[in-house]
Parts: structure tokens; C-alpha cells; sequence
């Protein structure tokens, strides 16, 4: 299993990070995260690593692969994912920032162990809309820190996959986080963390 991340893919997102890509027509910016990274919604602690002092919240819509495929076409790209979720892609902002002084990968900020948190799994057809006109949210202690639409996406999920299966072969149970809205911030140890999809929460995490 691997986890495929999508960077700036959302403008208010870049706006808010000081980048300007903002163009539908150059590629989606990928990177990934080894299983080792996945927190799955059945763990729902997140422990602060002790390397970091500035870990960041960034809440995203995750779909899930559910059969193997290379080269896929966008047209036909829905037909290789059935299920989708609210993940949270954990970033030690300190580390990152190093390492863009330094023009070195970002892996030991994004990849870390536990940085891929992931909720309860859902049918994509659950809300009988398409999948890139859904309301998600993140509220951390009963307020929201983050909510968007998949609307807002400078590549769209079935872009994303068509994308990605270029470069990797795509296999059953793979997870694809597809990037972040504006609000990312800082965890604190005791905040409580719920992401709501359409109004339904699927993910709680617990900072400790």
C-alpha cells in the first residue's frame, strides 16, 4: 500500500503558503508517504513527535484505490475507486522550512510516522452528488478551522489518478490525499480534532 499526496491544489491554500500556482493546465505536484505513515481512524490519538515543535493540520479528501491499474485515462478514472474519506496530512512546518532553505526533499516533514491520518470510509455515491461538489470541514475543539469544496480543486480526482498512474501502478488499497483548502495551522497537545464530510463526521484524532 502506498499514499500518494497532492500539493498545492487548492489557490487559497497556495495564496496562504505564498505560492502562486494557480494554472489548470500544468500537472498536479505529487509526493507520497510510505505505510508507515497511515493513522487510521481506529487510532484516534495523534502523538506531537518529539523532532518537531510546529506540526500543522492540512484536512483533505482522500479516495481510496480499489483495483489495479497503469495509464488509466481521466474519462475512465472513476471506475478505479469506490470509497472516499477525510484525511489529515500532518506537516512539521519547522522541518519543512529547513528544508526549503536548503532546496533538499521535504520527506522527514511529510512522511513521518503517523502523518497520514485517515477516517471512517465511505461509498462516493453516499452523497448523490458528484464527487468534486462536496462540503468538508475541520473543526478543532467544537470550531472550524478548515472548511472548503472540492469544487475548488486545480485538478480534479479522476485528473489526479489519470496523473498519477502515468508514473506508478496503481493497486488495490492505495490512498490518495487530494489536497488541502486554506486554514492549515498548528496542533496543540489536547485539542480535538473532527473532520465532517456533507455533514457527516468520519475522522477524530485526539493531539497528545
Amino acid at each position: 500500500m502506498k499514499i500518494i499526496c497532492v500539493g498545492l491544489n487548492y489557490q487559497t491554500h497556495n495564496k496562504e503558503m505564498g505560492r502562486a500556482l494557480s494554472d489548470k493546465d500544468d500537472d498536479p505536484v505529487l509526493f507520497m508517504k510510505p505505510d508507515t505513515a497511515l493513522l487510521s481512524g481506529d487510532k484516534n490519538r495523534f502523538y506531537i513527535p518529539d523532532f518537531s515543535s510546529d506540526i500543522h493540520y492540512e484536512t483533505e479528501l482522500v479516495v481510496r484505490i480499489d483495483k489495479m491499474g497503469k495509464n488509466i485515462a481521466e474519462r475512465f478514472a472513476y471506475r478505479y475507486y469506490n470509497e472516499i474519506t477525510l484525511g489529515i496530512d500532518f506537516t512539521a512546518r519547522d522541518i519543512q522550512a529547513g528544508l526549503k532553505q536548503r532546496s533538499q526533499p521535504w520527506e522527514i516533514s511529510k512522511a513521518f510516522d503517523n502523518s497520514a491520518a485517515v477516517g471512517r470510509f465511505v461509498p462516493k455515491e453516499k452523497y448523490g452528488k458528484n464527487i468534486q461538489e462536496l462540503d468538508f470541514m475541520l473543526k478543532i475543539d467544537d470550531k472550524v478551522a478548515q472548511s472548503g469544496n472540492t469544487d475548488e480543486m486545480l485538478h480534479s480526482v479522476d485528473k489526479i489518478i489519470a496523473f498519477a498512474s502515468r508514473f506508478f501502478t496503481l493497486k488495490t488499497g492505495d490512498l490518495i490525499f487530494t489536497g488541502t483548502p486554506a486554514g492549515v495551522g498548528k496542533v496543540e497537545i489536547g485539542n480535538n480534532l473532527r473532520g465532517i464530510l456533507e455533514g457527516d463526521e468520519l475522522l477524530e484524532l485526539h493531539i497528545c
